[in-house]
């Protein structure tokens, strides 16, 4: 019966990467309603922890964005860009990453990739070497940003396993081990693929006049904001002081939070706090938080968390004997063979937060060591592996000389190497890191 219900789960993933968005969380419920109905197997728990930490930090990103702090965020980025073009390869993922780190979201890199290609491009610098390790450098910000979903789930996981696993202990090991990932990745993008000058198929394409004009209305404005600049800064100073709050927080819980109270709980409350602050302090519209992108796709990997933890919860509890039997002496012997799993899954899941919701109380049911889990979760990006997650599809548009691309048969394109080289680093970086401090 555990290949009857892991098949219903492959299937639920597979009919939601050809549907997309909160598709993947609608036929998570759909699943678990068959398994009740049809199977008669109890519903497992859905991640309501989890998920009220994402709603408490969507909610204060997403003021941050209708204050304009966000847009004042890529503004300085595009500055620095422009500032010292030679060096786009390194500063382009550089930005984004950060840009991940303090806003808890990958999609804040929609505003910078064309600024990155016309960087690139008025430099002669071939514009997928800046572009690939952009998005890629993107995401891989997510397991080294203290508000994001994906350390929400960590914390969240933790305690439900009566775990002591801080938010602390984990940025010491993410925040290196991606960091050094980009840098990795970006060194190798330096001399990735031909010059456009001694490119053929650039070269062939120059001789269209519709592509040499393409190329010639490229150019990209400043990035500008419509509110106002002082409303912009407040929102900023505030949120980032917010930030910096729930970090230290963390490294002093024992003596700032009243007795009884979680860390989980405390990240609710203080991003809540955080979002009200600004709210206060800039006196925006409220109506303009839940239309920004940050809250519609906020809300997005809520659904998807919902539905597809909660279908891969009710099925691992219910064969729980099952799998501890058959894996546990691989996982004993080899335990950071648990980071392929968790990158499989991920090549499918299309979010890190839903990967590790699925992955990390599997592990800890395993009996794999908290130094372990926490070392391996860079693993948790994979989703570069098909190249049809936003911001790649994002850079292979706004790259008109086209050498972002998806490739012939389709697993060899632009983002692949950026992708495995930074992940394999982090990942095997994170591990010793991991094991080394705790």
């Amino acid at each position: 019966m555990f290949f009857i219900h892991m098949l219903l789960l492959l299937t639920v993933i597979f009919v939601g990467i050809r549907h997309g968005g909160v598709a993947f969380g609608l036929l998570g419920g759909l699943g678990v309603s068959i398994l009740a109905f049809a199977f008669g197997i109890a519903p497992g728990t859905p991640p309501i922890n989890v998920m009220l930490i994402i709603l408490a930090v969507v909610a204060a990103s997403a003021t941050l964005e209708a204050t304009g702090g966000l847009k004042l965020l890529v503004r300085y980025a595009e500055k620095l860009l422009r500032k010292h073009p030679s060096q786009i390869v390194f500063l382009g993922p550089l930005c984004t990453y950060s840009l991940t780190v303090l806003v808890g979201t990958g999609h804040s890199v929609y505003p910078l990739l064309p600024v990155i290609y016309d960087v690139a491009y008025k430099k002669g610098i071939r514009p997928e070497r800046p572009l690939a390790i952009a998005t890629v450098a993107s995401q891989m910000g997510i397991t080294a940003s203290p508000i994001a979903a994906a350390a929400a789930v960590v914390i969240a996981t933790s305690m439900e396993n009566n775990l002591d696993i801080s938010l602390v202990d984990v940025l010491l090991v993410t925040i290196p081990s991606t960091l050094i990932g980009v840098l990795v990745a970006a060194t190798w993008s330096l001399k990735r693929g031909k010059d456009l000058d001694k490119d053929p198929e650039f070269q062939a394409r120059l001789q269209d006049e519709e592509f040499r004009n393409s190329l010639l209305d490229s150019e990209v404005e400043s990035s500008d904001s419509n509110h106002n600049e002082s409303t912009a800064k407040k929102g900023l100073s505030i949120f980032l002081l917010g930030i910096l709050s729930v970090i230290a927080l963390a490294m002093f819980s024992d003596q700032l939070l009243p007795e009884g109270v979680k860390m989980s709980v405390a990240i609710q409350f203080m991003m809540l706090s955080v979002g009200a602050v600004i709210l206060l302090a800039t006196k925006i519209d409220p109506k303009k938080i839940v239309h920004s992108n940050v809250f519609i796709a906020g809300m997005t990997a809520v659904i998807i968390i919902f539905g597809i933890a909660w279908l891969s919860d009710t099925i691992i509890a219910h064969h729980k004997s099952y799998l501890i039997e058959s894996v546990s002496d691989i996982v004993h012997a080899h335990p950071w063979s648990f980071a392929i799993a968790m990158f499989t899954a991920s090549v499918f899941l299309k979010s890190q937060a839903a990967t590790l919701t699925i992955m990390l109380p599997l592990g800890f049911s395993l009996g794999i060591p908290a130094p372990v889990l926490i070392g391996v979760l860079p693993a948790c990006y994979a989703y570069f592996f098909f190249p049809f997650y936003p911001s790649d599809l994002a850079a292979i548009s706004f790259d008109r000389t086209g050498t972002t691309h998806i490739g012939k048969y389709i697993v060899n394109h632009s983002f692949i190497m950026p992708g495995f080289i930074g992940v394999i680093t982090a990942t095997v970086i994170g591990y010793f890191i991991s094991m080394m401090i705790n």
